[in-house]
């Protein structure tokens, strides 16, 4: 099976302009994301997907893989598809690695690709066990419900399920609650046809990409991680890395 990894990079977020070379301990952002996931033991090929020529340099520098991509896109995902049907259109499977987690860990690219032992997967995500009230009373924070397959059932930015005749201090020692860890992958084939279907209601509602694909029907297998990534949004997130380096 061939499976190749994209990290989706843009220049120009609007939180942290030029966010994938900022250096972090003498590396750039990119390329610490590349090398991490150059280490997965699954992975036939890594890229690079950008809108951005200066980007494209230096991973190149780097000796990294590199595609070119429209500055159109509005997902991760949209990129990925255009990058796989240029680095590698005869693909398998996809896996999305996030851009601005520096610190990935591989063995987590291994684990969501192990959803496609079955031949039924279609997309597949990991999720992780909500241990402290913060956590699990952030909205920007996603959580997830799962039926008995380990299928995601829906997402959402607010408590899912609410635990009625509990006080909110109670919840946690009354149900397990999950938060979404956000590595997607997708068969190649799946990918063609998310990519091509409009907004949905909840996915508006919520800004939460992966309702589009529940609200249509596909099926998310998911796979529980015990551990976290640090997502760098913002500036003031590269803090968060010290316990890293």
């Amino acid at each position: 099976m061939k499976i190749i990894g994209i990290i989706p990079a843009r220049y120009a977020s609007t939180r942290f302009p030029a966010k994938p070379l900022i250096d972090i301990a003498g590396k750039s952002m990119i390329e610490r994301v590349y090398l991490q996931a150059k280490k997965s033991k699954i992975l036939t090929d890594v890229v690079v997907a950008t809108d951005d020529e200066r980007i494209v340099l230096h991973v190149k520098s780097f000796g990294g893989k590199v595609v070119m991509t429209s500055e159109m896109h509005q997902s991760g995902t949209d990129r990925c598809f255009e990058a796989v049907n240029t680095f590698c259109p005869d693909a398998d499977l996809v896996i999305n690695i996030q851009g601005d987690e520096p610190f990935i860990q591989p063995e987590q690219i291994d684990l969501v690709a192990s959803c496609f032992r079955s031949a039924d997967t279609q997309i597949a995500t990991l999720v992780k066990i909500i241990k402290t009230e913060e956590e699990l009373f952030n909205l920007n924070i996603p959580k997830v419900v799962l039926n008995a397959q380990k299928e995601a059932m829906l997402f959402s930015r607010q408590i899912i399920p609410a635990i009625r005749g509990k006080e909110q201090q109670e919840w946690l020692k009354n149900f397990t609650f999950y938060k979404h860890i956000g590595i997607y992958a997708y068969r190649t084939s799946i990918l063609n046809e998310i990519t091509r279907l409009k907004p949905s209601s909840l996915e508006l509602a919520e800004s939460l990409e992966q309702l589009r694909w529940l609200e249509n029907g596909y099926k998310i297998k998911v796979e529980l991680t015990d551990f976290e990534s640090v997502a760098v949004d913002a500036p003031e997130d590269l803090k968060k890395l010290t316990k890293f380096l």
